[in-house]
This record gives structure tokens, C-alpha cells and sequence, in this order.
């Protein structure tokens, strides 16, 4: 299973250009809100057509500009998850999920058996009569995934499927959608803007930054060198000053003045150095670790799980740069705020 994707749209202000070829695991989309993510989904499936570009699916052209190419979304075996399901609030479970058999000319007794199929592999048993209104959030993604897959689509996309949930059902409905998925053998595709989600679900990554795919690749990899300064900041590092090199090993972090170790080898261009707010540790202020950062208080709140501190280096700066350091709250437990912070050297990103 193989979807190819090359396709330029152009709006006011605002130009879409995205290439890329995914297989039949799942691709999480990530993004700030207004990049393009939504509208390249819709672009595959149909719902807008691209100025530009070609989109084929397992060797069948869905759409090619320069061939004249481009087949409805009903012809496409293409699976779209709206944000919001799009159930008709008109008709029952049993009746949303069997209207997405309408296209396939098998007959009526065939299309009941598939209903009776989906409403059991999705675990919709007791609800058929029942209408979306009457339903739970989680039972009305299911119904919505249960329309989807009754036709058998060759690429499933979910359209930010987990946002309008609440935090205890959107973990119980990734762990049943990774279960549903686990047999699938097409090609999915979900957009999001939670990084959250997109470690946890998706293998592979794709990252857009203003209408423009920035990097592709395995997620876990990305995360952990996001070579961006943009892809950084989708990947939740909140910590960057602008950098040079200054040694072998050493750069400049120009608005923290402080200087900085980092692993070798240096990228062949970077301008900033980033730290995530996790990979801070408290060291004595008569220790001798290398990458001391002085810790003068700004802020400082608590989650039920984390301590959130905000200090900076600058004290006496006008404006001094703000820095986050996050940690459990069964670290450092009863500990006064440190006088320095350290970061490993292999923590340290260095951004394009």
C-alpha cells in the first residue's frame, strides 16, 4: 500500500506545497493551527482540488493536474474522520454506518451483514437504534470509524480525531483506535497539534510549517534531532537562544550568555541552540559539571504533576530571556531552588 503526494494550493497569503510518499503504517501530520494540515488531508480525499500536483494511490491516479485527472471523493476509496464524526443527526447508528455502503452494488442483504459486522468489531452492540445525540463522544468516533471502514478504504485520514474529548477518554480512545488500526493494511494518516499524540501513535512524521513539509521521517528521530528551529518547536522544546560556535565542541548561547557543550558533529549551518524543559538538572553551586547555567527565579507554578519554574541567566537585563525547567513533583522533593542548572551535552539541539 502506497500513497504518493505532490500538491501545490495557492490562497491569499498562503501557499500550499507538500511532497511525500507514506506506506501502509501511520503518519501523524504536526503542525501549529493554520499550516495546511487540514487542507492537505482534504486535498487527497477530494473535498478540495490542488492548483497543482499528482496524488496516486496504490498505482491508481486520484488526481493529476497536467492529465486532467481528478475522481470524486466517492471514487477514491478514501476514508476521511472529520473533527466533529459529520454523523446525520437524522438517522440511527445502524443507518449512518449503512449509508456509507450507498456506492457498493452488492446487495441489501449484503449491506445488512456488513452493518451487523461493523456494529460488533466496533463494539456498538445495544446502540443501533440509537441516534448520534444519544450517543458519548467515544461512541460517536466509533460510529464514525465504523461508517469509514464498512467500505473498505484504501487509506484511512483522521482530521485531529481526539480534540473535542476530554483528557481521560481521549487516552482510552488512542489505545481502541491503535487496537482497531493494528489489522489494517492501508495507509493512514493523522493531523494534529499535539505532539502528545503524535509520539504516541504515529511511527512516522510529517512536519508542515506554513504550507510547507519542513522534515519527513521516523518520529521518535525527529523528536529527538528536529535540526529546526520551527520542527523544535512542534516537538515542544520551549528553550532556544540564538548560537555561534565558538571550539570543537563549544557554541555560544547569545541571549543566555552562557558558553555550552554539545555532542560532535556540528551541523553544517545552525543559528540557535534549543533545550528542552525537561533535560535541566539541579547541580551544587560548588560542583564543577560543565554546562552550569545560573538559576535567578522569574516565575514559578505547579500542575498536579509537574513544577514548572521559569528563571533566567540575565538577571540584570532589561528584559531578561525567560527559560523553562519542568520537573515531577516527586523530584528535588522539599529541595530549595537550585543556584544552577546543567544540561548534558547530547541534550543540546542545534537549530537551523
Amino acid at each position: 500500500m502506497t500513497l504518493e503526494v505532490a500538491l501545490e494550493k495557492k490562497f491569499k497569503g498562503f501557499n500550499l506545497n507538500v511532497q511525500f510518499t507514506h506506506g501502509n503504517d501511520i503518519m501523524g501530520v504536526l503542525g501549529a493551527s493554520g499550516s495546511g494540515k487540514s487542507m492537505t488531508l482534504k486535498c487527497i480525499a477530494g473535498i478540495e482540488t490542488p492548483q497543482r500536483g499528482r496524488i496516486v494511490l496504490n498505482g491508481r491516479v486520484l488526481f493529476d493536474s497536467e492529465q486532467k485527472i481528478n475522481l470524486k471523493p466517492q471514487e477514491r476509496k478514501v476514508g476521511y474522520l472529520f473533527q466533529n464524526y459529520a454523523l446525520f443527526p437524522n438517522m440511527t447508528v445502524e443507518q449512518n454506518i449503512a449509508c456509507g455502503l450507498e456506492q457498493l452494488r452488492s446487495a441489501k442483504a449484503d449491506k445488512q451483514a456488513v452493518v451487523r459486522e461493523m456494529i460488533e468489531r466496533f463494539q456498538l452492540e445495544g446502540l443501533a437504534k440509537r441516534y448520534p445525540l444519544q450517543l458519548s463522544g467515544g461512541q460517536q468516533q466509533r460510529v464514525a470509524l465504523a461508517r469509514i471502514m464498512a467500505y473498505e478504504p484504501e487509506a484511512l485520514l483522521l482530521d485531529e480525531p481526539f480534540s473535542a474529548l476530554d483528557a481521560y477518554l481521549k487516552d482510552q480512545l488512542q489505545e481502541e483506535l491503535l487496537e482497531m488500526l493494528g489489522s489494517y493494511p492501508g495507509s493512514v494518516i493523522m493531523v494534529t497539534h499535539s505532539r502528545d499524540e503524535v509520539y504516541r501513535l504515529c511511527p512516522q512524521l510529517l512536519v508542515i510549517d506554513h504550507g510547507r513539509a519542513v522534515r519527513r521521517g521516523a518520529t521518535r528521530e525527529i523528536f529527538a534531532d528536529p535540526q529546526q528551529l520551527a520542527v523544535a518547536r512542534l516537538s515542544g522544546c520551549k528553550n532556544f537562544s540564538r548560537a555561534r560556535r565558538i571550539g570543537e565542541q563549544t557554541v555560544e548561547a547569545l541571549d543566555w550568555q552562557v558558553r555550552l557543550q554539545v555532542r560532535p558533529p556540528f551541523p553544517e549551518h545552525f543559528d540557535y541552540i534549543g533545550v528542552r524543559a525537561h533535560d535541566f538538572v539541579p547541580v551544587d553551586e560548588r560542583g564543577e559539571e560543565i554546562n552550569r547555567l545560573p538559576c535567578r527565579l522569574l516565575n514559578s507554578s505547579e500542575t498536579p504533576f509537574e513544577h514548572n519554574i521559569i528563571f533566567t541567566t540575565v538577571a540584570e537585563a532589561e528584559r531578561p530571556p525567560r527559560i523553562w525547567w519542568l520537573y515531577g513533583r516527586d523530584e528535588y522533593r522539599g529541595a530549595a531552588l537550585p543556584s544552577y542548572l546543567t544540561v548534558a551535552p547530547e541534550k543540546n539541539l542545534l537549530l537551523s
